[in-house]
């Protein structure tokens, strides 16, 4: 019924490192070559955890959009927007907050996780609590089937899934919906399952209210039940009739393995980045005071390459001869230290020289990149008004 879609956000944080373009933007650049894709500036999503100082998203969003562009993503290819440009996101989330029982946001793994990471800050807020349901607003407002995500985020798209589900129960129905609610039936157990059936023949062949009310009991009381199958079940109970919102898959994208200069993960919080478009006096210069083996305190001692951060970096950039070289002089104090990261430095510079190359274009002209923008957020805005007519007709807000 709908087509392949990917959705896939950033909140704007400002400059990009290159853990973010090998963990996010190299899988775009070949995501948009085989796939319809929208990527947008989580604008929204910022102010829940740093509502307090707005000032400074404006000009992040810009430069990490610029980032983009200069990392090989094409508008040509790809649909770039601002998530607040297209307000059918916040009146989606507003609907479907009617419906997302309070225990599922509660639940959300990053939810205590987050706090607890930024309890210097005061998260107590509603917009906290609901960034989940925001998040799943986001991606169903297009009615994207293929979110790229880290194994860390699968539960987030796993709760999508969830309120798509439950709004299509009580709005709509789901492809194969009757199949999957017969399945879910003979998990109540033969005598449940045959009181389910007669419960649910008198509710729809006779209009019976109290059978309607049995039903959901006898549902609420089924501890083995998935949420799933449950949501089914109340379904399947009352009557549906169209699916309106899909259902989204995660497109699991490995881990970045990209370490920061101190070879912990690259993180602006750890001061260990290098950006994307970096000067190349300043990424040379990065590279080459890098900390090393602390074994290798003179040029003649041996090292171990495994106790390295530099390593790291040779098992990103570096071929498999290199490698071989490092490893072998490393091990015999044949090479030193400052020898073994320059292949990096050239690999790196060579990786950024297209960057900086194509991102000139756009900071010699801002108007291009606005007039990106301001054409993406047309076409998101058209794809999100179409399910938003769907969705107001369903929940009877239509008005015709």
């Amino acid at each position: 019924m709908y087509q392949e879609r990917v959705l896939s956000g950033m909140r704007p944080t400002g400059r990009l490192h290159l853990g973010h373009y090998h963990g996010v933007l190299k899988n775009w650049v070949k995501l948009q070559a085989e796939f319809p894709c929208l990527f947008f500036v989580a604008d929204w999503h910022a102010l829940t955890t740093d509502y307090d100082s707005p000032g400074e998203i404006e000009d992040a969003a810009w430069d990490m959009i610029i980032d983009w562009l200069a990392a090989g993503v094409d508008p040509g290819q790809a649909t770039l927007f601002i998530q607040s440009r297209v307000p059918e996101h916040a009146e989606l989330f507003l609907l479907l907050s009617m419906m997302a029982p309070l225990g599922w946001l509660e639940r959300v793994p990053t939810y205590k996780d987050q706090q607890e990471k930024l309890s210097h800050k005061d998260l107590s807020t509603y917009g906290f609590l609901g960034y989940p349901l925001l998040q799943s607003a986001d991606i169903l407002i297009y009615r994207a089937d293929k979110v790229p995500v880290g194994e860390d985020q699968v539960p987030h798209i796993e709760f999508t899934r969830e309120v798509a589900r439950r709004f299509n129960h009580l709005y709509g129905r789901e492809p194969g919906f009757e199949d999957k609610a017969r399945e879910a039936v003979k998990k109540l157990g033969a005598k449940r399952a045959r009181l389910y059936e007669e419960l649910r023949t008198r509710f729809q062949q006779e209009g019976d209210r109290e059978a309607l009310e049995q039903g959901h009991a006898l549902l609420n009381d089924s501890q083995s039940l998935s949420m799933g199958d449950r949501e089914r079940l109340f379904g399947f109970l009352e009557g549906s009739s169209k699916m309106i919102l899909v259902e989204p898959d995660s497109l699991l994208t490995e881990a970045s393995r990209m370490p920061g200069l101190d070879g912990q993960k690259m993180s602006k919080s750890y001061n260990n980045t290098i950006s994307l478009r970096e000067d190349a006096e300043s990424i040379t210069k990065k590279i080459r005071t890098m900390q090393t083996d602390p074994q290798r305190v003179r040029r003649s001692d041996p090292g171990d390459p495994a106790k390295c951060p530099v390593w790291q970096l040779h098992a990103i950039y570096s071929d498999d001869s290199t490698r071989d070289w490092v490893q072998k002089g490393c091990r015999s104090a044949g090479i030193g230290c400052i020898e073994c990261k320059q292949p990096v430095i050239q690999a790196v510079l060579a990786e950024q020289e297209p960057m900086r190359e194509r991102a000139q274009i756009y900071l010699d002209d801002p108007s291009l990149v606005r007039n990106i923008v301001a054409d993406g957020c047309e076409r998101a805005r058209k794809l999100a008004q179409e399910t938003m007519r769907d969705v107001r007709e369903a929940m009877g807000l239509d008005y015709n």
